[in-house]
């Protein structure tokens, strides 16, 4: 299981919210955090999500141990499995 982690904070709602669009991606909560899971990849569009540069790339808090972060750059937010 793929999982990516976000702090549970306002400036981040966004992100949650378009990766909780893809209907293979799970949205739960961890203590403080959002948990973000998906079977396959999680793919999240920064322009979709309106998130400013500085928020976009500060947004991750963790990754699971069975994946790893691909691409974070100023087009997309990907996590694949290990």
């Amino acid at each position: 299981m793929t999982t990516l982690y976000v702090l549970d904070v306002p400036e981040n709602t966004a992100v949650v919210k378009i990766a909780d669009e893809d209907p293979e991606v799970t949205v739960g909560r961890r203590g403080w955090y959002f948990e973000i899971s998906s079977a396959g990849s999680i793919v999240v569009d920064r322009r979709a999500t309106g998130c400013r540069h500085a928020v976009w790339y500060s947004c991750v808090a963790g990754v699971g141990r069975d994946g790893r972060i691909t691409q974070h750059d100023k087009n997309a937010l990907r996590v694949d499995p290990v």
